[in-house]
Parts: C-alpha cells; sequence; structure tokens
C-alpha cells in the first residue's frame, strides 16, 4: 500500500504539472476565428487569393457523396477549384467524384485525376497530394483535404480570411469527427484529447515553440510556404503526414496555426463511420508505432507513463476503498478527480455529459493497447497499413 501512495502521489503531481504548465492542452477555445464582416479591416472577400482544394481518395466512393458537394459549393468570391485525386480506387471513386461535379448547382469546377502506383519512398496519400500539387499550378493557397471531411459553405473564406489577416502560412483545422455509437462517443474524444496533450495547440501556434503539428483533414498551406519548406517531397515518407508537414513548414520559419472546428455545427466535420470497436481500434493502430518512431524504447516508456498518469489513481481508490486505507483511497479520488476535470472541456465540446470524463481511464486503457497493438503488427512485418498498402518504418 506504501508503494501504490507513492505511485499515486507521483501521479498527483504529474497532473499538476500538466494541468497549469502544459501549455494549457486540455482548454478547446483554441478555434477558428467567426467569418470577417465587411468593415472589421480582416474582409477576405476584397481580396481573395486563388485557392486549389486538393482531395487525396482512395476507394472513398461512400463518403462523397455527403463531403465533396460541400467544397463544390464553397462560396469564395476568388478563384477556387477543386482536384480530386484519384490513389487506385477499385470503388468507383473517380466516376462518383465526376458525376458530383457535374452537378448545375456546383459553384466550384472540379478535376479529377490520378497519379498512379506511389514508386518506392513514397506514402500513397502523401505521392497522391504531390500529384495534385503538380495538377494544381501556381494558386495563392492550396487546402489539403481529406475525401471524408465536409465542410460549411463558408470554411474556405473563413480559412484564407484567418490566414490572410494574421499572415499565417499555414493554418490547420480539427475536423469535428463523428460520435454517433457508443464506442465513438468513449473513444473519439480522448482521441482528440490525447493529440492535444502531445502536440499542445498554443505551443504549435507560438512562433518561438519547437513544438509543430497540423491535422490533416484540413490544411490550408501558402503555396510558396510549401515550396520554401522544400514541397511535398519532404515528407515522402511520412506515414502521420499532417504532424510532418506542419514541422516542415515550421522549420523553414513560416508561421502556422492549429485550431478546433467551430461549434456543434456542420462547418469541418469528418463524416467518415467508425461503427464497431475494431474500427476504432484499427484507426489508431495502423499509425500509433510510427507516431512513436518506431522506437521500443519510447514504446516501453508510453506504457509504464500511460498506467502511471492514467490507471494510478483508479487502482488506488479501489485499493484503498476495499483494504480500509482512507489516506489512499481519498488521494486516488483526488487525482481522478484532478484527470477528469482536464477531460471535461473536450467531453463537452463533443456534445457528451460532462459525467462521461470519468471514463477517462478506461479510454485511456484501450489506447494503451492500440499502442502495444500497433507494435505488434510492426514486429510481424505488418507496419502502418492503411487501404491495402503497407509501410515499413522509414529509413533512418
Amino acid at each position: 500500500m506504501d508503494v501504490l501512495l507513492w505511485i499515486t502521489a507521483v501521479s498527483g503531481l504529474a497532473w499538476i504539472y500538466l494541468t497549469l504548465f502544459h501549455g494549457w492542452f486540455w482548454r478547446t477555445d483554441v478555434r477558428l476565428a467567426p467569418r470577417a464582416r465587411a468593415g472589421d479591416g480582416a474582409d477576405v472577400e476584397a481580396d481573395a487569393g486563388s485557392v486549389v482544394m486538393i482531395v487525396p481518395a482512395r476507394d472513398e466512393a461512400p463518403v462523397l457523396g455527403e463531403s465533396l458537394p460541400g467544397l463544390l459549393g464553397q462560396e469564395y468570391p476568388g478563384s477556387a477549384r477543386v482536384v480530386l485525386v484519384d490513389d487506385g480506387s477499385t470503388d468507383g471513386t473517380g466516376a462518383v467524384a465526376a458525376r458530383l461535379g457535374a452537378d448545375p448547382q456546383a459553384r466550384v469546377p472540379l478535376s479529377v485525376t490520378s497519379p498512379g502506383e506511389p514508386p518506392a519512398g513514397w506514402t500513397g496519400k502523401v505521392w497522391a497530394l504531390r500529384h495534385g500539387v503538380a495538377v494544381a499550378g501556381d494558386p495563392d493557397w492550396i487546402l489539403f483535404t481529406d475525401a471524408d471531411i465536409a465542410h460549411a459553405p463558408d470554411s474556405l473564406v473563413r480559412l484564407v480570411g484567418e490566414a490572410e489577416r494574421d499572415r499565417l502560412d499555414l493554418l490547420s483545422v480539427m475536423a469535428r469527427l463523428r460520435t454517433h455509437t457508443r464506442w465513438e462517443q468513449l473513444i473519439v474524444p480522448a482521441f482528440v484529447y490525447f493529440f492535444g496533450k502531445l502536440f499542445p495547440f498554443r505551443r504549435v501556434n507560438r512562433p518561438t515553440s519547437r513544438t509543430a503539428a497540423a491535422a490533416g483533414g484540413c490544411v490550408l498551406v501558402r503555396r510558396t510556404a510549401l515550396e520554401r519548406a522544400g514541397g511535398v517531397a519532404v515528407i515522402r515518407d511520412a506515414v502521420i503526414d499532417d504532424v510532418s508537414l506542419g514541422t516542415a513548414i515550421k522549420r523553414a520559419g513560416g508561421r502556422i496555426r492549429l485550431v478546433l472546428a467551430d461549434g456543434p455545427q456542420r462547418h469541418v466535420d469528418s463524416v467518415r463511420p467508425y461503427p464497431a470497436l475494431a474500427d476504432l481500434w484499427n484507426m489508431v493502430a495502423r499509425s500509433a508505432f510510427a507516431q512513436l518512431r518506431h522506437s521500443w524504447l519510447l514504446l516501453a516508456g508510453t506504457v509504464v507513463g500511460l498506467a502511471l498518469i492514467y490507471l494510478a489513481a483508479p487502482v488506488a481508490l479501489v485499493a484503498g476503498a476495499v483494504g480500509g486505507d482512507p489516506p489512499l483511497a481519498l488521494l486516488g479520488l483526488a487525482v481522478w478527480a484532478l484527470m477528469s476535470a482536464t477531460y471535461v472541456p473536450m467531453v463537452r465540446y463533443y456534445g457528451r455529459p460532462a459525467v462521461e470524463a470519468v471514463l477517462l481511464p478506461f479510454a485511456a486503457t484501450l489506447y494503451l493497447g492500440m499502442t502495444v497493438d500497433s507494435a505488434r503488427r510492426h514486429a510481424r512485418g505488418r507496419g502502418a497499413a492503411w487501404k491495402g498498402r503497407t509501410y515499413p518504418a522509414p529509413a533512418e
């Protein structure tokens, strides 16, 4: 019991640090700014730059009907077009996209292209992005957006408006993921919460900070900044391409910003369903070990760290209550309460009752299993896998 008491005390100190000194990672107020209004000094409609929206798509026919019309219906006053890169799909993705693009109500023109199979050393998505950039020409801005992301009609105006107003080189929005099923409601808020803990948005957005990231579902980048960073080729072998792109732009001296999608209404939302635990498990496990740079030492540290941070307090509460040790039980309860309090804003952001924040240790246990499984897959030669492609660890 004495050992568990000390472990829980260390966990409590860790949570005090995380709460107060880790970039306020748990807050959800870093959002995309509201649409600028005429006369406020930030109206993009007065001088809108040209934009090409690049959509990499591999077997995405089921979701295009919900996502692509949003891009084709953008109320953007400047030059804009959509380039959908059909990345070797076998489900008619290109044909579905072409049919949607032919809708007479579409405001933005669409072109569908295919890059062929990626050469050695390139991941499929990044190869598709590279092809899209080559087709795009010389726009002022490039918007990389995934095929499952639905945009509100004013999304492009808001993105370009904020980027122009604040002289940003990259502006990325963490899309709101689906939370329709019970498994989505348990795991999705935790996914975004953990991402924010790894990459605190305020630190990402601080020019003097070395922390850099982006959220791949929606990344607006200034074309000249992308070229200055070396183009898409600098992240050619990246499995976690969004974080790699944000890092490349920031290292090249660019100003980057990462924000949450604004409000409960559809603005920048993922429409991809993850109905079962297995679907969510595979989403995380396919790249979790890559996030650890395929390091077994980092994996061991992560397992120990997750157990200390998220599991020590519940274990102490139960052990103290069952074993008749009130100090241990009270300490476990206090640490669990602090942990849960940091999770409440994200739970509420996803429209869930605040009481569900107490489930964070359970969600963390699942993520621990997903991370270990990701390493197991890598050890068995499966590497990072996505839609029929498997990628080994990048060469050092």
